[in-house]
């Protein structure tokens, strides 16, 4: 199962289940989660949910690329950002457990949740304009920004590089930073008993005003699937996808 859904007192475990391939995410996957968002946005019972990636390598490496290039992307874009709405709306507290790489469409879910705790050796980032060559959508970019602070998305972005958990955790964006796989259930495990007695009109109510607040700065900007038609139907792109099925450096233009 690419998706482990494991539920406990109050508290619902995902674990993203493609080791192999870095946990990254085909479309099925990503409707499977808007789904289980979608269920969960009712259960009172649950007060927590914990998303994690599996194998110890990455918390998940973005899209899978050949199931990314089977679809028509500017579509795809829009369809995976209803999960990324429905996975931010849930009234639940959500926390990212991230252990290795968490980039792409991994670390766009990590950014949806409320609270993230990774080990040190992990890194995060949008590596696109030295891969593919395309571009985030305005709404993944904008919560990037959100958590990271729009320096460190620039550098994301604009440079290629990775950004280590120490550099996250200095920003804000993790809440810690745990020194190995088993330090960091340690740190999860305290984090969610720490979580379940607390008062759900504080969490709802926050969660309600802080979506309200980005629902005014995280705006979808007029043209933008024409911009990103521009991009996915440009040579750039193009010459990002020769060069990932040839595995080759691409030479963009």
């Amino acid at each position: 199962m690419d998706l482990v859904i494991e539920r406990g007192d109050g508290v619902v475990e995902v674990t993203f289940n493609r080791p192999e391939k870095h946990n990254a995410f085909t479309r099925a996957m990503y409707l499977d989660l808007r789904e289980l968002f979608g269920s969960l946005a009712s259960d009172d019972a649950v007060k927590v949910v914990v998303l994690r990636g599996a194998g110890g390598r990455a918390f998940a490496a973005g899209n899978d690329i050949e199931d990314f290039l089977a679809q028509d992307q500017v579509p795809y874009e829009a369809e995976i950002r209803t999960m990324f709405d429905a996975l931010f709306a849930l009234p639940q507290t959500t926390v990212a457990a991230i252990d290795g790489v968490c980039v792409g469409g991994g670390l766009a879910i990590a950014t949806h949740c409320d609270l993230r705790i990774a080990t040190a050796s992990s890194r995060f980032g949008y590596p696109i304009a030295r891969t593919l060559g395309n571009a985030l959508s305005s709404p993944v970019l904008f919560r990037c920004a959100a958590v990271f602070g729009e320096s460190l998305t620039r550098e994301m972005l604009l440079t290629a590089r990775l950004v280590s958990a120490e550099r996250a955790h200095g920003v804000g964006a993790l809440l810690s930073v745990e020194p190995s796989a088993a330090e960091l259930d340690a740190a999860v495990a305290d984090l969610v008993a720490s979580l379940l007695p607390l008062s759900g009109v504080t969490r709802r109510t926050t969660k309600q005003q802080l979506a309200f607040r980005a629902s005014l700065v995280e705006q979808v900007p007029d043209g933008e699937e024409d911009l990103l038609r521009s991009v996915y139907g440009g040579p750039d792109f193009a010459e990002g996808v020769r060069a990932f099925l040839a595995k080759e450096k691409p030479s963009f233009s």
